[in-house]
């Protein structure tokens, strides 16, 4: 059985095909910078084929497009009809209060899905996009499936999740946190227990999600307690154009100056914020940081107030859990960014954190591996996540039953 995974995130769409036999990646690619001018699709094969060039895709659907071509490829696919793909599996960020777990799609899911882009509008009209692409290109016959990144989260108790406002708003339109990167948190939590040799009931982890979109969650016994995303993945820390938690007046109070709309505001905390509402430079971790290194000071700004918000955060879910076993740092920034897991650790040095800087600067470019030292009462890993291989799980289980 051989699975299409698509990973949409706010600016990127991964992929993976796997082979559900023997779990094994055939191949797998990343579109980047979506919706940003200088787009980067690349393409790899198990067998070491690759592709890399630039092309600019203004949304996800282009972004399909690309995936398409390069699995039928003449040099670098991997297949020789579309009709070798049993079945295809989509992350969506948002499931709400409708889905808490995983579905398989038909026209009443997609509908639900959109009715949920309020909820995370940055990312579920992208999902609907990539799934409406693949049903009109592979048809009735093949299964599609979803896996909600909000499921993960469905174990928070009420203190976790619920917000300081009035209950009633709660029953009547369940505002709640709900979190998002469910996925990728449940895939490394499980994974840094197997590297450390134990049982993921006996631990208590804090996973950093670090990416255009960034979330944090500790994870006690191997479920969820608390997560840093709320009821969009608005909430939280510095992402790449997401504000994140701040005061509710700085938002009353930038309309009434600046004569916005909810819908205009709605823009500026999600498409303008972050880093680059702050570094004027870019969304993009790596332009920041190329800008930093040329003295931008704006653009420094804007790293310090990531790195102390996201040791704030992890010094928090320490609290939360009563103790910590691990960190794991994952994800494009989370996996890559030496200098902003280095700074995070250094804060919390004082917790017991305790970095090996030449272990650090060694685990980059999706190595896996311990970056703590031997005496570090908390350890602390990089660990590239694999969302498509838990979506591919999923969407094999689905297919199964409905044999």
């Amino acid at each position: 059985m051989k699975i299409l995974v698509i990973n949409a995130g706010s600016s990127s769409l991964k992929y993976q095909l796997i082979d559900m036999d023997k779990e094994e990646m055939l191949c797998k690619g990343n579109c980047e910078r979506i919706g940003i001018p200088g787009g980067i699709f690349t393409h790899k094969t198990a067998d070491g084929r690759e592709l890399d060039k630039k092309v600019n895709m203004i949304d996800h659907t282009a972004a399909f497009t690309q995936v398409k071509d390069a699995l039928l490829d003449a040099e670098y696919g991997v297949i020789k009809s579309l009709d070798e793909i049993t079945a295809i599996g989509h992350r969506v960020v948002q499931g709400g209060a409708i889905f808490h777990k995983s579905e398989l799609v038909d026209e009443r899911v997609i509908q639900d899905i959109e009715s949920l882009i309020p909820l995370a509008p940055l990312h579920n009209g992208a999902h609907v996009q990539g799934i409406r692409a693949c049903r009109e290109l592979f048809g009735d016959k093949v299964p599609e499936a979803v896996v909600f990144d909000t499921s993960f989260h469905a174990t928070m108790p009420p203190k976790a999740y619920m917000y300081n406002i009035p209950y009633e708003y709660y029953e009547k339109y369940a505002v709640r946190r709900y979190g998002a990167h469910g996925t990728s948190h449940r895939y490394v939590s499980a994974r840094c227990a197997e590297l450390m040799g134990q049982d993921p009931k006996d631990l208590k982890i804090v996973t950093c999600h670090l990416g255009n979109g960034s979330s944090i969650t500790a994870v006690d016994g191997g479920k969820c307690i608390d997560t840093s995303m709320g009821l969009t993945p608005l909430d939280g820390f510095m992402m790449g154009t997401r504000s994140g938690t701040l005061d509710p007046s700085v938002v009353t109070f930038v309309m009434e100056k600046e004569h916005l709309t909810p819908g205009e505001m709605d823009q500026v905390l999600n498409k303008k914020s972050g880093l680059l509402g702050v570094s004027g430079v870019s969304s993009d971790d790596r332009d920041v940081t190329a800008a930093r290194k040329q003295g931008n000071e704006r653009a420094k700004l804007a790293q310090d107030i990531l790195e102390y918000q996201i040791s704030k955060f992890v010094g928090g879910y320490m609290v939360a859990l009563g103790g910590c076993d691990a960190i794991v740092f994952t994800a494009g920034i989370g996996e890559n960014q030496t200098a902003h897991r280095a700074a995070v650790c250094q804060q919390l040095a004082f917790m017991g954190v305790k970095m090996d800087p030449q272990k650090n600067e060694e685990m980059v470019r999706g190595k896996e591996g311990e970056i703590s030292t031997p005496d570090s009462p908390i350890k602390v890993f990089v660990i590239p996540t694999n969302e498509e291989l838990v979506i591919a799980r999923d969407t094999k289980a689905l297919v199964e039953a409905m044999r």
